[in-house]
């Protein structure tokens, strides 16, 4: 590219806008992106119109160098693009500008509520409760969403299920804040009990040898061997709703905890119990995942904005995907993710490998 051609990228050309980045480029409907860029705004002082396809999302913050906008729902993945020609609502007239992508989650299931991560078994099926609040009976506590998005009722006698985890040879495991104890699940629904007396049961997750830990958010990680002999493993702050638990590469639990705080962390654990903060400056962090890298994934807010950060190794945070009432994810086959948000689940094809819960 020659010089004139990047002078020409970086400024108002011919009285157009000009699109140089969109950030995050990831968001699911509802989400908020900021779209960076040259000669963004209309005479006057008025405000831009931005449209996701042919779509048009509402403009939270307008200036010269950069636009906010919200992904408005209906959106699908394919350009963005910034008109300041208002008088013709953004779609005539030469003040368009450059298209730049941006890619949308796909809702796959409303009408639920998650309190963490989804769940996949060998097949890619999803599992993803109906929790309810605290003692509330619903009439399905987990649904089960095939690999054609059908939503079918899975199972229903548990009160307050939360977090779903299946062990190497396929079994599911689900915990319950409300009966203090954890569940085996058959693939026909049938329950039975498989530790008791976990406290306000929340996160789960199994390590590489299979031993199955357990937060209870009133401060202790359990950890329950193979033989089901249960040990404390660490103390942690008490939580305000959940402690989210996942396994990293070297043997180290990262586990979140939301608190009364706006500032809160993740922990990470070594093998031997031995508690430290990882990265502290999260609002309200709950469910979380790894790639193959090691980066970890965290529905959290990061300096006020909501979605999913990207935490590196070298503890650098980023906002990856923006949207709304975000509790947890899971890596998918084919480098994507299915989000959970307090209501629905979405999916969202993302050029990442998730690392596997329980490598072979």
């Amino acid at each position: 590219m020659s010089i004139s051609e990047r002078l020409l990228g970086k400024k108002n050309v011919n009285g157009k806008p000009h699109i140089e980045a969109v950030a995050p480029s990831f968001a699911l409907p509802g989400g908020e992106v900021r779209i960076i860029g040259k000669g963004l705004r209309p005479p006057e002082l008025r405000r831009p119109s931005v449209h996701f396809g042919e779509i048009e999302g509402a403009v939270l913050i307008g200036s010269d160098d950069f636009v906010v906008a919200r992904v408005p729902y209906g959106a699908i993945s394919g350009p963005i693009t910034v008109s300041t020609d208002v008088s013709t609502g953004g779609v005539g007239g030469g003040h368009i500008s450059n298209p730049h992508s941006i890619h949308v989650a796909v809702p796959v299931a409303d009408n639920l509520h998650p309190v963490t991560n989804p769940a996949l078994d060998r097949e890619g099926n999803i599992y993803v409760t109906f929790s309810g609040s605290r003692g509330q009976k619903v009439p399905v506590a987990i649904f089960k969403i095939d690999t054609s998005y059908n939503v079918k009722p899975f199972l229903s006698d548990m009160m307050n299920a939360t977090s779903i985890a299946f062990d190497r040879e396929g079994q599911m495991y689900v915990s319950s804040r409300h009966d203090e104890a954890v569940y085996q699940v058959a693939p026909n629904g049938t329950v039975s009990t498989y530790a008791e007396g976990m406290g306000v049961a929340t996160g789960i997750a199994f390590d590489a040898a299979e031993n199955l830990y357990v937060g209870d958010r009133s401060g202790t990680i359990f950890k329950i061997a193979r033989d089901r002999q249960i040990f404390v493993f660490a103390t942690l702050e008490p939580s305000v709703s959940a402690y989210h638990l996942a396994f990293g590469p070297h043997g180290d639990m990262f586990v979140t905890g939301p608190s009364t705080s706006s500032f809160d962390c993740v922990y990470r654990v070594d093998p031997h119990g031995t508690v430290s903060v990882f990265y502290r400056g999260l609002g309200r962090p709950q469910g979380l995942a790894l790639d193959i890298e090691g980066n970890i994934y965290v529905a959290a807010s990061l300096a006020g904005k909501r979605g999913i950060v990207k935490i590196t190794p070298q503890g650098k945070a980023n906002l990856e995907v923006s949207g709304q009432g975000l509790v947890g994810l899971a890596f998918a086959p084919g480098k994507s993710a299915i989000l959970a948000t307090n209501g629905a689940v979405h999916h969202i094809s993302w050029n990442i490998q998730g690392r596997p819960l329980l490598p072979e």
